[in-house]
């Protein structure tokens, strides 16, 4: 897979009675596929991955794997803060065909940079499969620096980084300390203009679980060199972006997917449903953006 564009990563699909939601997910990747998203984030953050037992979490991928069918790139959340669960993680993803693994710092128990860089790197010795670190302090309590991504970028297989640090310099410091071709993407849809700007090559994105389209299409006008209208959309998508955010995601964007008529389920504990005064503001931010919402 190329590792640009407009990735999403994709919320989970419960049924009722709290299992995962076969016939969802296929909707959801249909639906992805039908409006442009250049590649699934399945068992992410966004997916509800710290709810789901390690059962569900390889029976997700392969499930997504088999629905895709070669359609659209999935990529397969499989970090952990213990070595030996992501390991067995990202094997089984590898097994069931996932074309990339996205692997987040280890949280809680948080390591030193010596630490995260032996963590990283024997997991990509031991599975072939490309990898894609994830830093993101403000979950895990830890901040993977630019001087170790550019050592772990000289692992063949660890080929990008998802950074949602909120910290530009931090992301130069990346882009210009990395090996050659290695891959700088967004895990914040609101510093997506100013990351593609300073060389990232895409988003893995909250928001494109509901405006898939035009995610994908801002991400291929700012390629194809027309600044301009990318700024536009890039503007008129900010404030749903930010709305995304008035809860902890993946609270906001699964109950607004639900809104638009996607399926969702319900949400896992400890998670809850939106706060009265928050979900109106979501749905004005819906509204405000263009969005059908009862």
């Amino acid at each position: 897979m190329e590792f640009r564009g407009s990735i999403v990563a994709m919320i989970t699909p419960f049924t009722e009675d709290g299992k995962i939601d076969r016939d969802g997910v296929e909707r959801l990747i249909n639906f992805h596929i039908e409006n442009g998203t250049d590649a699934i984030l399945l068992a992410g953050t966004t997916g509800e991955s710290a709810t789901l037992t390690h059962d569900e979490h390889k029976e997700l991928i392969k499930m997504g794997v088999e629905i895709a069918n070669g359609r659209i790139p999935i990529v397969a959340g499989t970090g952990s803060n213990s070595t030996a669960e992501a390991l067995d993680l990202t094997r089984a993803a590898r097994e069931a065909g996932a074309d990339a693994a996205l692997l987040i710092t280890p949280y809680y128990n948080k390591p030193t940079q010596k630490g995260m860089y032996l963590h990283f790197k024997k997991i990509a010795e031991e599975v072939d499969i490309p990898i894609i670190l994830y830093n993101v302090p403000s979950r895990t309590g830890i901040n993977l620096l630019p001087d170790t991504v550019a050592r772990l970028s000289e692992i063949p297989n660890i080929v990008a980084v998802k950074e949602a640090s909120g910290n530009l310099g931090q992301m130069v410091q990346i882009v210009s300390k990395v090996k050659e071709g290695f891959k700088l993407m967004s895990g914040d849809d609101q510093l997506l203009l100013p990351i593609l700007s300073i060389g990232g090559t895409g988003v893995i994105s909250v928001v494109a679980n509901i405006i898939p389209k035009d995610m994908a299409q801002m991400i291929k006008e700012w390629e194809a060199g027309n600044v301009g209208k990318a700024r536009e959309m890039y503007y008129k998508m900010y404030p749903l972006a930010q709305a995304m955010f008035y809860e902890t995601n993946p609270i906001p964007v699964k109950t607004a997917a639900g809104l638009l008529g996607l399926p969702t389920g319900p949400l896992r504990l400890p998670l809850a449903p939106m706060d009265d005064a928050n979900l109106e503001k979501m749905k004005k931010a819906m509204r405000d953006y263009g969005l059908e919402v009862s």
